[in-house]
């Protein structure tokens, strides 16, 4: 049964903007904007089916709810489009997020001064000669 995502199992709400775009098989149909539930994120959800043919480029504010197994519902601004799709793929870009949360790592001052000075030798000519030197 395919799942529609990690989000909630039925339902993906996307806020403001939504960019559709028909993509060939097996993806028919790529929704890309900003959950709802996580709005730092861009996320991307794909239909593994055809595109509605009326459907257009642009939506406000999009929903899509999976109505029955292989059957979802993209609703935006009053209108309403039927997708039938075997699966959904939700990808979030969650690596702001992540890096966010890892507190950053110093430098040790040894590990500082010794780049310093094997970029400071390639600098110059006679720095690059004798950084080969000691490289052989």
């Amino acid at each position: 049964m395919p799942q529609l995502s990690a989000v909630s199992e039925h339902r993906v709400a996307f806020v403001g903007s939504v960019r559709c775009v028909r993509g060939a098989a097996p993806l028919g149909l790529i929704l890309a904007g900003t959950l709802r539930t996580h709005p730092r994120e861009a996320a991307s959800l794909a239909f593994a089916g055809a595109a509605p043919a009326d459907c257009p480029e642009a939506l406000q504010d999009a929903e899509v709810e999976r109505v029955a197994p292989g059957f979802y519902e993209l609703r935006s601004g009053g209108r309403r489009w039927q997708i039938a799709a075997s699966a959904t793929h939700l990808h979030r870009r969650v690596a702001q997020a992540f890096y966010a949360a890892l507190p950053p790592k110093p430098v040790p001052l040894g590990k500082r001064l010794f780049w310093r000075a094997v970029l400071a030798l390639a600098a110059s000519g006679a720095g690059l000669k004798l950084l080969r030197a000691l490289r052989r």
